[in-house]
């Protein structure tokens, strides 16, 4: 019941089963310790992006979608056949790409904001944004952050040369801040929705200029 998941214990306890699976990374083990994946894991990010959901709503005036990606890999058409991802990974998008991202693994903690890859009609939108007074608004938002931005520069994207040509070549744009781990363990709810309210200015200004 979600009355009895216990928050501040999220953190580590998620931390744990995700160091231990990395370390039993098999089938039998996770049907083995599924109930406390559940326990552990699942039910309390889920409580987690209950929360923020109508939070996000609230900063962005839209109502964004959360997903809990599964545990369970796809290993079809990939060398790795291990099983399952040695991480967790969440988001809440809108409809026109925008998301807040979380992402936990035994080695980081890290939320982001933004679009992690725009579509043809954002790019054009984008690489003309940056080539005015809106690029300076933006690099603004980047340094005021003080986040990492990513994904990085696509070298075959031909753009006019130019202060921002690096920044005109990227696929997508996402400002991530990294180092939560020790943040979440108290109060994840708060501390991811610091995080999104200190990005917003950048999801703002992607919805304004994509």
């Amino acid at each position: 019941m979600a009355s009895l998941i216990d928050l501040t214990a999220f953190a580590p306890q998620a931390r744990c089963f995700l160091t231990e699976l990395e370390a039993n990374n098999d089938r039998a083990w996770f049907h083995a310790n599924k109930q406390r994946y559940d326990s552990e894991v699942k039910r309390p990010v889920e409580m987690i992006m209950a929360q923020l959901t109508p939070e996000l709503e609230v900063l962005s005036g839209d109502q964004p979608r959360p997903k809990l990606f599964r545990p369970h890999r796809d290993v079809r058409y990939s060398d790795d056949k291990q099983p399952f991802h040695t991480h967790l990974h969440a988001l809440w998008s809108l409809p026109d790409g925008r998301a807040w991202y979380f992402a936990l693994s035994k080695d980081y903690a890290t939320a982001g904001a933004g679009i992690l890859r725009f579509d043809a009609r954002q790019m054009l939108a984008w690489q003309a944004a940056l080539m005015g007074r809106e690029g300076d608004e933006l690099e603004g938002i980047i340094a005021r952050t003080g986040a990492r931005l990513d994904p990085a520069p696509d070298p075959a994207v031909e753009v006019p040369p130019g202060p921002r040509a690096e920044l005109m070549r990227r696929p997508g744009c996402v400002l991530w801040i990294d180092d939560l781990y020790d943040d979440l363990t108290p109060d994840p709810v708060t501390t991811l929705l610091q995080c999104y309210t200190r990005l917003q200015p950048l999801q703002d200004w992607l919805g304004r200029r994509l």
